[in-house]
């Protein structure tokens, strides 16, 4: 345990030196995300429907969600590909390391030291200096926040175990260029990240509800504006834990396979 340990700790230190780079995220989540508040207050102020969310709660939702877009498992291992690709995977294959922990290790680094560095800025920015009717709203009440905080990190855990398994396809694919374009997309659509899940139709809902993304973006944020109470935190917190140890235990599964057929190219 203390090995990996180690390893969160010597990358999460090491991914936080890319301060340019969260200055740089930090700008361009901004940005989108005003666009994107924009939207919806266009689309509130031509409709006289009743929408399933309020203005303030959707306006929320898209700044909590662009502050935790690190978080999102869009992407994989830059590093893990490139060691496939060009078979330094080997010297991965030597370590005294369960090589699926050891990368869900990275993952989880990955997916937190991005995020931390450019969530808090963005919170600020959002509740504090932008115009009212512009600006992010703070939690319902407490209870709701802790609610928040322990779905936000079940979203953390299962973006680490789809982030896994994006990884390990690579061992069946060099490139992984198609996976690189499909995962987005896939992942930004189903989970709320670019519209809230609450505004699909209605006959959408249940199949979204199923699905793993749901708990990515879109039930932390429905638990942080009190849409949901936290009083029926268990059922979703559950949904979250399901689906990560299906896909954790299938991610060794695939591990397991993938290492039996495994070719290492170049080196």
């Amino acid at each position: 345990m203390k090995a990996y340990i180690s390893i969160v700790k010597l990358r999460f230190i090491l991914l936080i030196q890319y301060r340019v780079a969260a200055i740089a995220g930090i700008c361009t989540q901004f940005l989108f995300g005003f666009v994107r508040v924009m939207v919806i207050a266009a689309f509130y102020a031509s409709t006289t429907a009743t929408e399933p969310m309020s203005y303030g709660q959707t306006v929320t939702y898209i700044w909590i969600s662009q502050a935790f877009l690190g978080m999102l498992p869009w992407n994989g291992d830059a590093e893990i590909q490139e060691m496939i690709s060009s078979g330094n995977v080997a010297y991965e294959l030597c370590r005294p390391l369960d090589l699926y922990n050891h990368w869900f290790c990275r993952a989880f680094a990955q997916r937190t030291a991005p995020t931390l560095l450019r969530a808090i800025p963005l919170f600020m920015v959002t509740l504090f200096f932008l115009p009212e009717k512009y600006s992010m709203q703070p939690p319902n009440s407490l209870a709701s926040f802790g609610a928040w905080i322990l779905v936000t990190l079940g979203a953390l855990m299962l973006s680490c175990s789809i982030t896994n398994l994006f990884n390990i396809s690579m061992l069946w694919t060099i490139s992984g260029d198609g996976i690189k374009r499909l995962l987005p997309a896939v992942v930004t659509i189903f989970s709320g990240m670019t519209v809230p899940l609450p505004l699909f139709p209605t006959w959408m809902q249940p199949i979204l509800r199923i699905l793993p993304f749901s708990g990515l973006v879109d039930t932390p944020m429905r638990f942080y504006l009190g849409h949901i109470k936290p009083s029926n935190i268990l059922p979703y917190f559950f949904h979250q834990l399901i689906w990560t140890w299906i896909l954790i235990l299938y991610g060794k599964w695939l591990i397991s396979r993938g290492l039996k057929r495994v070719e290492v190219q170049g080196g």
